[in-house]
């Protein structure tokens, strides 16, 4: 079937040629540097298919190429050579026609490496580009929206796909953490909420995160912090989290078109559909000096010292990250302090704190909470978890869950 003669979107959106995209391509014959150029070129290229003679032989993911290049040495010694070196040699090939639904399970059982990598497309046998997971996602959504039933089926198998990106933070923190809780609840069957945790020799990065919106809305938008957040790591140290921030806050903004005239250089207003981002805290913990930096939008930490009668609360900056009000150029800052052994960290999305209930139907508030941490702080963060989830669902009652739950603590021992 010639090219030129396929339906295109509109026309044909049920297939994987409806999320056919034609990024730049580079053979076997093409070294590393060629790679480092095109995506250097652009800066939102994810994926690279590598092909040979009219045939996709794998594909070059951008997060897994740059962090490793970027090792002492890789450059010099793997520049040369071939870019099959760091490339997938198994990507998910699938033709043209193949049912959307259909292609969903094929990335199931492929593995996550189809939400980062994408997916070959080709139209008799021959390579003609390739989708992106994210793609995939939205695809799937749009058409399972038809039917209540097939809603459900899709929403559930996105749970399933937004749950994949949790899995490697998951067992950072496992061996990095001997005493800590992580508390992750959509309020719907996905949610708008995220974590990332990072360990390192030195020590560990944890960023805990709330999205615009919950549901699928939100779910969507944790794929696209998700994704900039890896992105923004290949470039920038995990060590300072206002960089990373301030990093995000453009990538995001940009990306999403939620800028301003001034911003976008342009005279007209035009109206924007869109406002869009996050609030949340990233923390870098030195375990060497034992100090804690972190930056945070909108989103506080707590500190129960050891032995301590009072939790400390910290603030951070009171911009959330990506938002047309957001300035392109906003800074978050740093900050530090030292934690002696034994101290309990807390960092909460706005779920569990907003939630309507109680007598008065008011908010749970930072009150109830850190009241909840000071009679509880005491004990292991697992029964520490158990005795805070039960007092805000004894506060919640018969009332509705306002938004998703998300709730980290460690004992830094």
């Amino acid at each position: 079937m010639p090219l030129d003669s396929i339906p295109r979107a509109g026309q044909a959106n049920s297939v994987a040629g409806h999320l056919l995209q034609t990024p730049p391509t580079v053979a076997p014959t093409d070294n590393n540097y060629q790679v480092m150029d095109l995506f250097s070129q652009d800066t939102l290229l994810a994926n690279i298919p590598v092909v040979e003679q009219g045939r996709a032989v794998g594909i070059i993911n951008r997060n897994t190429f740059m962090s490793t290049i970027a090792r002492p040495f890789h450059r010099e010694i793997f520049g040369r050579k071939s870019c099959t070196a760091f490339m997938n040699a198994s990507p998910l090939i699938v033709d043209y026609l193949t049912p959307i639904t259909e292609l969903s399970f094929l990335a199931l059982g492929a593995g996550e490496k189809v939400l980062s990598d994408g997916f070959i497309i080709n139209v008799d046998n021959s390579y003609a580009g390739m989708g992106q997971g994210v793609s995939l996602m939205q695809a799937l959504a749009d058409q399972q929206a038809e039917k209540h039933r097939q809603m459900m089926e899709s929403i559930n198998y996105a749970s399933v796909i937004q749950q994949s990106f949790l899995q490697s933070s998951r067992r950072d923190m496992a061996a990095a953490l001997e005493d800590y809780f992580m508390v992750w609840s959509p309020r719907d069957i996905v949610g708008g909420d995220y974590y990332y945790f990072v360990k390192r020799d030195d020590g560990f990065f944890v960023a805990v995160i709330d999205c615009t919106g919950h549901g699928v809305p939100g779910a969507f938008m944790t794929l696209i912090m998700a994704s900039t957040l890896k992105q923004v790591l290949t470039t920038h140290d995990l060590r300072n989290p206002a960089e990373l921030l301030c990093a995000i806050n453009r990538q995001v903004k940009q990306s999403l078109g939620q800028l301003t005239p001034e911003e976008a250089g342009i005279d007209d207003h035009p109206e924007l559909n869109s406002d869009d981002g996050m609030d949340g805290a990233f923390c870098w913990f030195d375990k060497a000096s034992r100090t804690l930096t972190y930056a945070s939008a909108k989103t506080p930490l707590f500190v129960l010292p050891p032995e301590g009668e009072e939790v400390h609360t910290l603030e951070g900056n009171k911009k959330g990250v990506g938002y047309v009000g957001t300035p392109l150029d906003y800074e978050w800052k740093n900050h530090a302090v030292k934690l002696a052994a034994g101290s309990r960290l807390y960092i909460s999305t706005d779920g569990i704190i907003d939630q309507i209930g109680g007598p008065k139907r008011i908010c749970f508030g930072k009150k109830h909470l850190k009241e909840q941490i000071l009679k509880h702080g005491h004990k292991r963060m697992e029964q520490q978890q158990k005795h805070i989830i039960d007092a805000f669902l004894r506060w919640q009652g018969d009332n509705s869950r306002r938004d998703d739950v998300s709730l980290f603590g460690v004992c830094l021992d």
